[in-house]
């Protein structure tokens, strides 16, 4: 295995993921070795100006194809190493340059800007129809299980023709897949359960087109007059329908928690109706993001006063930029929904920016809006130092909030 002098531990024992990266930005230094889980080292970026520096070299000095991973191809890192899945998928996330453009051109050819305002009618529905569901359970209901989980899932379900029955399958691999506690052989089972599910869908609606995303994915076309071909398009299924409510589900999570452990930023929220801004403050300091794995050089290279070689993994630490008080202030761990714009990288940068950026904006919006709306004297009903949070290497929030509705 590479090692380094000294390789901290991500995520660390007794730490949520981002209290880690948080903790190892501040005391560490902007880019540090850490050993992730399996034993595999690589770098960890943290500092808000290290990470955009990556961001902005995005394919030309930093790659995000696994091909360019040295130790995962030279027997380094065991075949069945428990992060192997996830670094070696192979869809347009892990593309770079030429390829990466033309599969996300097609992409954004059918999931427009139009197609993700028109949703908003049906999610304002279903939001509703969730917080009625929140009502009838009362005190000490569980929002994640009956408000902000099921709100995301139904969305982009819809939004690709899942069928209802189905959903919950969905939820369950995406659950297996995002955990570092699984082990190898049910990631692998779990994985090709997915991948199978998927291929099925697809060849489904190239039968049987219907009025949704896959059909109109299936049916792009680029310039040359060429499309997505069927393995193409189960991998952007696959990330766009685990990214695209995995995510989502611990922004609403994250940012609920943050406004009821702080009632006057409530308070200026519910008064001002500033849900963009409480958003937007969610995506900075509490993004359910945490860490992108991975990005290589394709040269040696210096960053953060790091020598950083060929091939070596580096692992970026959104969760740390957000609150980098050498960006954001001395005050970057507070929740402030009056504070000036500034330019986070919540949803990345450049090329390898989130497509799914507006729509998370649009449900997040809307099922913050609404719920506290609903029930403005909304409450925990436990600490929230005391909530338990998922174990992943990417991504974080609660897997349970019981609330006090009124």
């Amino acid at each position: 295995m590479e090692t380094f002098l000294e390789m901290h531990p991500l995520p660390a024992p007794g730490e949520r993921l981002s209290q880690t990266v948080r903790r190892l930005r501040d005391e560490a230094g902007p880019v540090t070795p850490v050993e992730l889980p399996g034993g595999v080292a690589a770098w960890l970026v943290t500092s808000y100006d290290a990470v955009n520096e990556i961001l902005a070299h995005d394919s030309d000095l930093f790659s995000n194809d696994p091909r360019n991973f040295a130790a995962l191809h030279d027997g380094t890192i065991p075949a069945d190493w428990p992060l192997r899945y996830m670094v070696q998928a192979d869809h347009l996330l892990m593309k770079d340059g030429t390829e990466h453009r033309r599969l996300r051109s097609l992409v954004s050819r059918a999931f427009t800007p139009a197609l993700v305002h028109a949703l908003e009618p049906g999610i304002r529905t279903l939001a509703g129809e969730l917080l009625d569901r929140v009502a009838d359970e009362g005190d000490g209901v569980d929002l994640v299980r009956h408000y902000t989980e099921p709100l995301p899932i139904t969305v982009i379900c819809e939004l690709f023709g899942v069928p209802a029955q189905d959903r919950d399958h969905i939820r369950d691999w995406t659950r297996t897949l995002v955990s570092f506690g699984a082990a190898p052989p049910e990631l692998a089972k779990t994985g090709a359960e997915l991948r199978a599910y998927l291929s099925a869908h697809v060849r489904w609606r190239r039968r049987d087109p219907g009025d949704d995303l896959t059909t109109a994915l299936c049916l792009a076309r680029d310039e040359d007059g060429d499309g997505l071909i069927d393995d193409e398009l189960v991998w952007v299924l696959w990330v766009m329908i685990m990214s695209g409510h995995e995510t989502t589900v611990h922004l609403i999570t994250n940012a609920v928690v943050a406004l009821c452990s702080d009632r006057e930023q409530l308070g200026a929220a519910i008064a001002g109706d500033g849900w963009a801004e409480v958003v937007e403050e969610a995506l900075r300091s509490r993004s359910s993001v945490v860490n992108a794995l991975c990005r290589y050089p394709l040269r040696d290279v210096r960053i953060g006063g790091v020598t950083v070689r060929a091939g070596q993994a580096l692992v970026i630490g959104f969760g740390a930029t957000g609150t980098d008080p050498a960006r954001f202030g001395e005050d970057a761990e507070r929740f402030d929904v009056s504070r000036a714009p500034e330019a986070h990288l919540g949803f990345g940068r450049g090329e390898h920016s989130c497509l799914g950026g507006p729509l998370a904006r649009l449900e997040a919006g809307i099922a913050l809006s609404m719920l506290f709306t609903r029930f403005p004297g909304l409450r925990l009903a436990v600490d929230a130092g005391d909530l338990d949070y998922t174990l992943s290497i990417s991504t974080e929030g609660p897997t349970a909030l019981p609330v006090l509705p009124r």
